[in-house]
């Protein structure tokens, strides 16, 4: 039997091979793509418009960090709690701390103005930096998504502005406190330190 000679072996075509190279790499990063969403809790999988921009922020961007949720209002006896919210994000945002923020009318129409309105105030008035969006409801039929999960998993909703869900890097616990609780309350810090601590056994464990 004639074997087949170097010139033979030199023209065998080689693109089948490049072909199936390219569909292991694009099934590779799409099972990869997939594993990531997968990966964000549920209660994270939202989207809201940026306050500021009015562009959809996906809320899966925050995987990974403590939370603190937090319904918000311009014309409110807590409205200053304002500035201890933005203290609390600047001292901890580093160990991943992220606040967000809700502007909502609901109560007592203490938050009438436009969402350029709200941003403006909050930025000159208390040089808030952590990641707000456009106002929204927070109570009843209308409310959004994410405030109706926070509702069912605690039991609480709102009853005022300025309350306040702190959830854990998981996305799995979730711990609710009062618009009178403001952002340096020793009980709210010490969860919110608990869980920070847990958020870094976490990252060194995976």
């Amino acid at each position: 039997m004639n074997r087949p000679s170097s010139t033979d072996r030199a023209v065998t075509p080689w693109y089948p091979t490049l072909f199936v190279l390219s569909l292991l790499l694009i099934l590779a990063a799409f099972a990869g793509s997939r594993a990531q969403a997968n990966e964000c809790p549920e209660l994270l999988r939202h989207s809201f418009n940026s306050l500021q921009t009015g562009v959809p922020q996906d809320l899966c961007q925050y995987q990974g960090k403590v939370l603190l949720v937090v319904n918000t209002a311009s014309y409110c006896a807590f409205t200053d709690q304002y500035g201890g919210l933005e203290a609390l994000y600047r001292r901890y945002k580093d160990q991943g701390l992220v606040v967000l923020g809700f502007p909502s009318n609901d109560f007592g129409n203490q938050e009438p103005g436009s969402n350029q309105k709200i941003a403006e105030f909050c930025r000159l008035t208390y040089g808030v930096q952590f990641p707000m969006f456009e106002k929204t409801s927070v109570i009843g039929p209308q409310r959004n998504a994410l405030f109706a999960e926070l509702h069912r998993r605690t039991g609480e909703q709102p009853r005022w502005n300025f309350h306040k869900y702190l959830i854990d890097a998981k996305g799995e616990r979730v711990l609710s406190f009062g618009s009178s609780v403001p952002p340096d309350d020793r009980r709210l810090i010490e969860e919110m330190r608990k869980m920070l601590d847990a958020r870094k056994t976490l990252k060194r464990n995976t």
